[in-house]
């Protein structure tokens, strides 16, 4: 049974942001300045009437819809401090030139007033996500609402067959929230190793599988890659061509964002919590929103750790040692917590041990290798700079 111990303790940003006002600018959108959503808007992850399936739009985004408690600014990349980052993941590649600034495409409002919030708009590199970023901190306790119009068009030229647009409300006082991490093209990898990816017993690998190493020193079958995946390397000494995607400069491009994301994971400062637990040993605890720092490893024992937020919350685990997550451990998720905003950065030496039977939750990112024993199942993603090896693993991508 877990501890009764729950960690939270919400950085408030300087006050100087609270009163930056907030002028008209970004224009445009679905003409929901009345303070009332688009009538004919579709809600993040629906499809409006009369749309196709298959016509591009909004599957998600963060803040989600009716979210409430949101903080007031963001610390992303560089410990750079913004107001809140509004993020949409499409159903498919986009048109960066309809969506990022300076086009209008992707607004922010707040919702009774009607006053645009200004702010700037980009891609990520592949163009399935935006982010809309407010030039100052939003204000406390206030509702707003986000809009993407339908100037959005995909890679093809086809447009939103309608508006989407989705509320939320602020915090009542300022908060900081971490940004998550960027992972650019090592995103659409379940597994991307530096060096080789290589499996003794067949494992189940729902999404694509990447090596910046020969293809040789990687020996995951393609009948172990599952939900239409590939396996990417570098050359053809890879053994089965059915799945292998030579891409040299894709390869060379993933390898360099999970990088850059290690060095983001890494390089947060004012961490929330500094080496919680008994040299390191976190059973049994639940452990709230934030930036985390250990000067040690981490163990995880057969107890098992909760993270505890909503769905829009991000943990960053910076971990000066290794990762060690012992048989049978359970990482349990409450309140709404998602995979995909969990990111467990390893430093140490051998940097990820996963038992037999574990129930991981989260993205590794590794300075050094990933080892996952039988049976342990990963809902995230594992992304190592030395070698990833499965022994009858689950691994499945969460989703955007």
């Amino acid at each position: 049974m877990n501890k009764s111990v729950t960690l939270f303790k919400p950085r408030m940003w300087f006050a100087g942001l609270l009163v930056a006002a907030l002028v008209a600018g970004c224009g445009g959108g679905d003409g929901i300045g009345d303070g009332t959503a688009n009538p004919g808007a579709a809600a993040p992850g629906t499809v409006a009437p009369g749309a196709s399936a298959t016509d591009p739009t909004v599957g998600s985004a963060s803040p989600s819809d009716s979210a409430t408690n949101v903080a007031t600014s963001t610390n992303g990349p560089g410990n750079v401090l913004t107001g809140t980052q509004l993020t949409t993941n499409f159903t498919e590649p986009m048109d960066p030139a309809t969506i990022i600034s300076p086009a209008t495409t992707f607004t922010l409002k707040e919702t009774t007033s009607g006053t645009d919030v200004p702010g700037t708009v980009a891609m990520n590199a592949v163009n399935t996500a935006a982010t809309f970023t407010p030039a100052s901190a939003l204000t406390p306790n206030t509702g707003y609402t986000a809009t993407v119009s339908t100037a959005a068009k995909n890679a093809g030229g086809t447009a939103m067959a309608s508006p989407v647009a989705w509320s939320f409300t602020t915090n009542a006082a300022a908060s900081t929230a971490q940004a998550p991490l960027d992972l650019g093209r090592a995103g659409i990898f379940a597994i991307f190793s530096n060096t080789a990816v290589t499996s003794t017993v067949p494992s189940d690998i729902q999404g694509n599988v990447g090596t910046a190493g020969t293809g040789s020193g990687t020996t995951i079958a393609c009948s172990e890659v599952s939900a239409g995946g590939s396996i990417y390397t570098l050359d053809a000494t890879y053994a089965d061509a059915t799945c292998n995607t030579i891409d040299v400069p894709f390869v060379g491009l993933a390898s360099g964002d999970m990088a850059l994301a290690i060095t983001d994971a890494k390089t947060r400062v004012i961490p929330d919590y500094v080496d919680v637990g008994a040299a390191g040993n976190i059973s049994g605890l639940v452990l709230a929103p934030g930036l985390y720092k250990w000067n040690t490893g981490v163990l995880i024992d057969l107890t098992g750790i909760t993270i505890s937020g909503g769905p829009d919350d991000v943990w960053i685990f910076q971990i000066s040692g290794d990762l060690t997550v012992q048989n049978n451990a359970i990482i349990t998720l409450a309140g709404g917590a998602q995979a995909k905003n969990i990111f467990w950065q390893t430093a140490g030496g051998t940097s990820a041990s996963i038992g037999s039977a574990v129930q991981f939750k989260g993205i590794i990112l590794a300075d050094a290798g990933i080892t996952l024993t039988s049976s342990a199942t990963v809902v995230g993603r594992l992304l190592g700079a030395s070698a990833i090896t499965l022994i009858t693993n689950t691994i499945t991508p969460p989703a955007l």
